[in-house]
């Protein structure tokens, strides 16, 4: 199944309607601590803000072409904390000098019974997962440092098993269309990043859930 690229960003709320511009790597578990000090150094917040999340992915099957997917999540870390809804438009192709990935994001605040009224509107959950780590940001770019972690009994998210022995890690940037430049900025801080962890523009097509 053709998907966009798993995203763990946090439910930390966001923008209504935005583009997203987005690196990502990995990096191996024994790696992780080298990673985190180098991001306290470069970072604006010197102690990264932590969270857990849980995620599921809804799809909507039309007649022909691709599945409508929306991904609802919530925070375990702040059980009473809103659910956000995300859509992940298909990454632009525009122009291929850009230095990440841009795709429209739409980001909002639900309530609790978000996974009751997408199964009303037709949608099915393909997957869940959990996510874990740190966010560090930089201006106006966010770090996330995340494990993921399969669900192994439906709706069970203390029951859980690792997905690799790595972490993700993603930079990403909210902000309206047009603002190219921030791949510029966004490109001279994942060089400060290496040899750690090697941020790239992931090409969507080529991953599969």
């Amino acid at each position: 199944m053709e998907a966009p690229p798993v995203t763990s960003m946090p439910v930390t709320g966001g923008a209504i309607n935005m583009m997203e511009y987005l690196l990502q790597g990995s990096v191996l578990d024994q790696a992780l601590e080298s990673l985190l000090h180098r991001l306290r150094g470069l970072c604006d917040n010197m102690d990264p803000e932590t969270f857990t999340d849980h995620e599921l992915v809804y799809l909507l099957k039309g007649q022909q072409g691709n599945p409508f997917i929306l991904r609802a999540r919530r925070s375990l870390s702040h059980p009473t904390s809103p659910w956000h809804l995300r859509y992940l438009g298909q990454p632009e192709v525009g122009d291929k000098s850009r230095h990440a990935l841009v795709r429209n994001c739409v980001d909002v605040a639900a309530s609790h019974s978000l996974p009751e009224f997408l199964n009303e509107m037709g949608f099915r959950m393909d997957h869940e997962f959990v996510a874990n780590g740190h966010i560090f940001r930089k201006g106006v770019m966010k770090i996330v440092v995340s494990k993921l972690s399969r669900i192994l009994v439906p709706g069970n998210t203390e029951n859980t098993e690792r997905l690799s022995l790595s972490y993700l890690v993603e930079l990403s940037v909210l902000a309206p269309a047009g603002q190219d430049t921030v791949s510029e900025d966004m490109r001279s801080f994942a060089e400060q990043l290496k040899p750690l962890v090697h941020l790239e523009k992931i090409d969507p097509s080529k991953q599969r859930h």
